[in-house]
């Protein structure tokens, strides 16, 4: 009804508009020949098609013919022909006229096709381009709701996913729907299908399945305006596109899925082997000490006695080091690593790293080579002395009886360098990255991933880097930054 009225309008307009062109050229009757005036009458059937296409055009063309004869064809006032000349330029206006309408209504139809199917084209490219987009299946879902949404002008979707038995919604745009409205418009026995127009509660409902390798992957329920046929068929396109990137990200989410379990299970296994390696030595240290310390038949010194009991104490601590470097590992896993910063002095910071060695009998070995005005550090203190002890032990492991661990540090820019430098066995340069990650035992004397993985995340927490390299003389050389504290601020 709101269509017809508007069209009524715009005809009584071009009426209007004939009229008012009659009574303006009424006054030169005398001094302008009937064919011009018969040209100056083609231009509201132009506007009329123009406006309403071809049955506002003959409208246009009988107003115009009827207006032409009343007031410029002799016997003024009637539709009244008079002599048979006059029937020329009437008969030729009225066939020339119709022939104008059709042409022109015909061409704007052409255009109006081609505006739509220009529109539609652009319309699915860009649905198109958003489907192929990689991102995550609940993204892409609202994604396929709020494009149909935009770009169909409805006022409301809903896309249905299968649930079990049932369907559920699964992403929507625009107003809500009644719950009994929906259930009206679920696929029967769980199979997607076209649904036409059902009528609910809420208005007029419209079904597009969703349908890849011939399996139901879901609906789409709109509502609002009449679905036209060349929607229809657009809708439909878009559907199949949908429902393929769909399952694309569906099949991206299993795949990540089961890469994420089997590193999990490679995890698992590299976490038992490098536990169980790192484990075994304090563990049978350990009980060799106690198996002696227990043995009725075997009189032991005190010296003696107080040597096993050191080591004891040496091995546990090394226990409780490799439980609290799991338990760092863990933090840095599920993302729980948190710094609290402040100033503090490389000297302070190696002083408590050795303390942390308790009575082991390498930390004499270790030399450090600090100025005496080096500037102070902004760091987490204990991150910082777990960084020193996990290097610290790491040479302590490698480096031959009775060589020095060295430790120095140098100012380079805007950032602090600290080394750690043994004279063990190296580690090739093909190694040097993969030393650092979790669990990882390559080559290059056998050195072990879990405390330089732990290193390079404690440093990488910072905004600083770590390297490995070769050091002068022979052995290994690990290189870590650290940022410059504020010099206003005091210094622990």
């Amino acid at each position: 009804m709101k269509t017809f009225e508007h069209y009524l309008v715009r005809v009584l307009i071009v009426l209007a508009a004939i009229a008012a062109i009659g009574f303006i050229l009424l006054p030169f009757r005398a001094h302008v020949d009937r064919e011009t005036i018969g040209l100056i009458l083609v231009i509201p059937v132009f506007v009329a098609v123009a406006a309403g296409g071809y049955v506002a055009g003959v409208v246009a063309v009988i107003g115009s013919f009827v207006l032409y004869d009343v007031l410029f064809i002799p016997p003024y006032g009637t539709l009244a022909v008079g002599p048979g000349q006059n029937w020329v330029p009437l008969g030729v206006y009225l066939v020339v006229m119709l022939a104008v309408a059709r042409i022109l209504a015909s061409l704007r139809r052409a255009r109006a096709e081609a505006r739509r199917r220009e529109a539609e084209t652009r319309r699915l490219f860009d649905l198109s381009e958003a489907l192929t987009a990689d991102q995550p299946l609940p993204v892409l879902l609202a994604a396929i709701v709020t494009l149909v949404y935009e770009a169909f002008g409805l006022a409301s979707v809903y896309l249905l996913l299968p649930d079990g038995d049932d369907f559920s919604v699964a992403a929507r745009a625009g107003e809500p729907l009644r719950d009994e409205d929906l259930r009206a418009v679920f696929p029967a026995a769980g199979e997607p299908r076209s649904l036409g127009g059902v009528s609910t509660g809420s208005g007029r409902l419209f079904g597009i399945p969703l349908a890849a390798a011939g399996r139901p992957i879901g609906v789409l329920v709109l509502s609002g305006r009449p679905i036209s046929f060349g929607d229809l068929g657009s809708l439909r396109t878009f559907a199949n596109q949908a429902a393929l990137a769909v399952e694309r990200a569906r099949l991206r989410e299993q795949t990540v899925q089961t890469e994420l379990l089997r590193q999990v299970d490679g995890w698992r296994s590299a976490l038992l082997g490098a536990v169980s390696h790192d484990l075994r030595t304090p563990l049978a240290s350990v009980k060799a000490a106690v198996s002696d310390l227990r043995r009725d038949d075997l009189q032991l010194s005190k010296e003696d006695a107080d040597e096993l009991l050191a080591l004891i104490e040496s091995q546990s601590d090394r226990l409780a080091r490799l439980v609290t470097n799991l338990l760092d590992m863990s933090r840095i896993e599920f993302g729980e690593l948190e710094l609290r910063r402040e100033p503090a002095t490389l000297a302070s910071l190696l002083t408590d790293a050795l303390a942390s060695f308790g009575a082991e009998p390498w930390t004499g070995r270790v030399v450090s080579s600090f100025a005496a005005d080096f500037p102070a550090v902004d760091v987490d203190r204990l991150l910082v002395c777990q960084i020193l002890a996990n290097l610290l032990e790491n040479a302590a492991r490698y480096a031959p009886d009775g060589t020095l661990i060295l430790v120095a540090g140098s100012l380079v820019g805007d950032v602090v360098e600290v080394s750690v430098e043994d004279r063990g066995p190296g580690v090739p340069e093909a190694d040097r990255d993969r030393i650092f990650k979790m669990f990882n035992r390559v080559s290059g004397g056998g050195r072990a991933g879990i405390g330089l993985a732990i290193v390079q995340a404690f440093v990488e927490a910072h905004g600083q880097t770590v390297r490995a390299e070769g050091a002068q003389g022979g052995g290994a050389r690990f290189v870590f930054t650290l940022p410059v504290a504020d010099t206003t601020v005091g210094v622990a």
